[in-house]
């Protein structure tokens, strides 16, 4: 028996148009019927996704959870109330800024209620019309030094330039980080040992609920800690190789066609 799933929403639990579809959101309520814990388990912070917690039905909700930043908070939906948090210390913030201020990239800083770009371009601009609490950055992040910063990600639409970024860069910066694709334009960091799979151990030790007893569904690198660290991890139709090799199970729905239903149908409901 399956009591905690924790989903990955871009490219997983939501369609192109970043909705979960009526289907998805019946099936999801039905599991929830019989005591399963969903946690949607996404790079985003919490308040970019309150359109996805609303449709779920979950927004503000007690004992109704989401893990944020790749793992870099878990969070009750109540509140929000952050039940553990990750964060990554400024100093390892301030040298990702400047390493990465020299490449053709746009950056994202993140605390908890803010989304910090730097050096945006078109193609992301778009993007950050769809979350809320985005400010714009110049040269000087000295003001982030005392505030809470959980990740930070460099965007560009070219997935090989992205990965040549990581071959440079300096070996003691990358051995204090947690590095990880998403979306094919985004690398995305988190300090050492933080991930979505410490986070989903957080919440299912938080729920006092075995890891025998847990899911996590994904389909990009970011996901690979929780397919990894979950009794079953499944990866959805349009999931990256892989994580498709990792997990026990690939679905043969993509996020366009109710993937996460299927899974909720197959080994729950």
């Amino acid at each position: 028996m399956y009591r905690l799933i924790a989903c990955d929403l871009d490219e997983t639990l939501l369609d192109k148009g970043r909705h979960v579809s009526d289907k998805t959101q019946d099936t999801i309520q039905k599991a929830e019927a019989e005591g399963v814990v969903f946690a949607p388990a996404t790079g985003r912070g919490f308040y970019s996704i309150k359109q996805t917690l609303e449709e779920l039905d979950v927004a503000n909700k007690t004992n109704h959870y989401m893990i944020g930043f790749n793992g870099g908070v878990v969070v009750e939906n109540h509140g929000p109330t952050i039940i553990k948090d990750f964060p990554m210390p400024f100093e390892i913030l301030a040298r990702l800024f400047e390493f990465g201020s020299n490449y053709e990239v746009a950056i994202h800083l993140y605390t908890f209620d803010q989304t910090y770009v730097y050096h945006s371009n078109p193609e992301e601009d778009a993007y950050l019309t769809t979350i809320p609490h985005e400010k714009r950055l110049d040269d000087d992040i000295q003001f982030l030094k005392d505030q809470v910063c959980y990740k930070a990600l460099f965007q560009n639409l070219d997935r090989s330039y992205l990965e040549k970024l990581e071959e440079d860069m300096p070996a003691d910066l990358h051995d204090l980080l947690e590095i990880s694709y998403s979306s094919n334009r985004y690398i995305e960091f988190n300090p050492k040992g933080v991930s979505k799979g410490v986070a989903l151990q957080t919440l299912a030790e938080h729920l006092s609920i075995p890891m025998e007893e847990t899911i996590a569904i994904g389909d990009n690198t970011n996901d690979l800690a929780m397919i990894h660290a979950a009794e079953l991890g499944v990866a959805v139709a349009n999931a990256v190789p892989a994580v498709k090799d990792a997990a026990q199970h690939t679905t043969l729905a993509d996020h366009e066609n109710h993937a996460v239903a299927e899974v909720i149908e197959t080994f729950i409901l």
